[in-house]
């Protein structure tokens, strides 16, 4: 590099070097490029208002269940109806989805057949299922309860 390229570069000469070389040069018109337009499948999707996009994730947080909520949901209902009239409020325990055990000891026998047989219906139509656990006891529950395992009925047997 020779002295005269440093003292242009300290006062920053060859900016105005290179702006009389572009004046000499005679000026082409140029025409400006094409845009190019990306296809629809291509582009990008357009953001939504910002209202709009708090609605969506406001239902998006709605759907979630924690794991403890759920935990307390399933709840086992115990029943000692007296009258055949309590077997509406068994029934809507279980469409609740609660399971229930009813207790028929303390109530007569005609009557609580005419019990079991609407709980029985009403297990059915839900998808649940029931089982006799003890003498004149029940467990019904909803198909979201799964029962495991079963109670010998060599005792019930001999006492009848």
């Amino acid at each position: 590099m020779s002295v005269k390229d440093k003292f242009k570069n300290f006062f920053y000469l060859d900016e105005y070097d290179e702006e009389e070389q572009v004046r000499e040069q005679p000026v082409k018109k140029q025409k400006p490029a094409p845009r190019y337009e990306k296809p629809a499948v291509m582009q990008e999707p357009k953001k939504a208002p910002k209202e709009r996009r708090q609605k969506v994730e406001e239902t998006n947080v709605s759907n979630l269940v924690s794991m403890q909520g759920a935990s307390k949901a399933s709840k086992v209902s115990l029943a000692e109806p007296r009258v055949y009239a309590e077997a509406q409020d068994i029934a809507e325990s279980l469409k609740n989805k609660q399971a229930v055990v009813v207790n028929l000891q303390r109530i007569e026998k005609d009557q609580g057949l005419r019990i079991i047989d609407f709980l029985s219906g009403t297990v059915y139509a839900l998808g649940g299922d029931i089982q006799r656990i003890g003498t004149d006891i029940f467990l019904c529950v909803p198909d979201t309860v799964e029962v495991d395992g079963a109670i010998s009925d060599y005792y019930y047997d001999e006492q009848q």
